[in-house]
């Protein structure tokens, strides 16, 4: 019974943290001038406590665990609210897919010298 009621602990612990750092987040974003969404600030809050080591990294793992095993689960409600927007989608497909492609390779090429930067400036020192 200790061990069950100590793993639900974990998991509430986890979930607890997790939630107070999307609805820090969430507060955040409401008093700044920008529109950065609140979970990405919140992501961020959560990020910068983990990497002060502020917060323990096990403290979150259960949670988080549980979250990343079930992500392509919690998108099936996006996809099928998706799909009664097939007209608009299918009138804008050819710009949806420009914008993909597009964008895509400016991550590429982006993400391409920055990488040949750092490990340019590496290899000199």
């Amino acid at each position: 019974m200790l061990s069950v009621l100590s793993v639900s602990w974990r998991y509430l612990r986890a979930f607890i943290i997790i939630y107070l750092c999307l609805y820090a987040g969430n507060g955040i974003s409401s008093l700044l001038p920008l529109t950065i969404p609140g979970s990405i600030i919140g992501m961020l809050l959560l990020f910068s406590l983990l990497a002060l080591q502020i917060l323990p990294v096990h403290w979150v793992q259960p949670g988080s665990h549980l979250l990343i095993r079930y992500m392509a689960l919690l998108f099936v409600p996006i996809s099928v609210g998706i799909m009664s927007y097939t007209d608009i989608l299918s009138a804008q497909f050819g710009p949806i897919v420009v914008s993909c492609v597009v964008s895509t390779l400016m991550v590429l090429v982006i993400v391409g010298v920055t990488a040949q930067r750092m490990h340019k400036g590496n290899a000199d020192e």
